[in-house]
């Protein structure tokens, strides 16, 4: 049986009071479904230091799965040859690969950036002076970085490129450095 007694009655007051109040309701009591898994996929934030510029960038380069212009040309910058100051732009692969290496070191230290773009005539040039440098270099192509990481050792970012399984991943141990290309997946080590 339905109790007979009378509603409430609204007014303007209790409407004004209702609304005035949900946003606090709502603070109290999000969806965590939907709010965790929005925080987590939608903007991808990379943080960028060169060692050879002083140059320190971070920026969103995604957002809801669409790549930022402006932010590319930002990362492209920071990212060129800096023997020359000549600017490519940078695989949009490498930079998820690295957004996705930064995940899994589980660190909020910036990628310390050592190499990104070379001109064919500064991968010339170091590879005069080393044969450690490729021929046909990645970076040349705007697809790989020579990094470091603050608080890693090369070992532990070497381990956490390889599990990514997503491209060429050289180990540096006594020059204290990892590149990372978005090449066919294949390991070496150098001294």
């Amino acid at each position: 049986m339905l109790d007979s007694a009378p509603l409430p009655r609204l007014t303007r007051r209790s409407w004004l009071c209702t609304f005035a109040a949900a946003p606090v309701i709502a603070a109290a009591f999000p969806a965590p479904a939907i709010a965790n898994s929005k925080a987590k996929g939608v903007e991808r934030v990379l943080s960028l230091s060169h060692q050879h510029t002083g140059e320190r960038l971070k920026v969103v380069y995604k957002a809801d799965g669409r790549l930022i212009p402006e932010n590319l040309r930002r990362i492209d910058l920071v990212m060129r040859d800096w023997r020359t100051d000549e600017v490519k732009h940078i695989d949009t692969d490498l930079l998820d690969l690295l957004w996705e290496l930064h995940r899994k070191l589980e660190t909020n230290a910036s990628i310390d950036v050592l190499s990104g773009y070379r001109t064919p005539e500064t991968n010339a040039m170091l590879r005069r002076k080393s044969r450690g440098v490729a021929k046909n270099s990645f970076h040349m192509k705007g697809q790989a970085v020579d990094l470091r990481i603050s608080g890693r050792t090369p070992r532990q970012i070497r381990n956490a490129a390889l599990a990514l399984n997503k491209g060429g991943v050289g180990y540096y141990p006594v020059s204290h450095f990892v590149h990372v290309d978005t090449g066919a997946p294949r390991a070496w080590s150098a001294r």
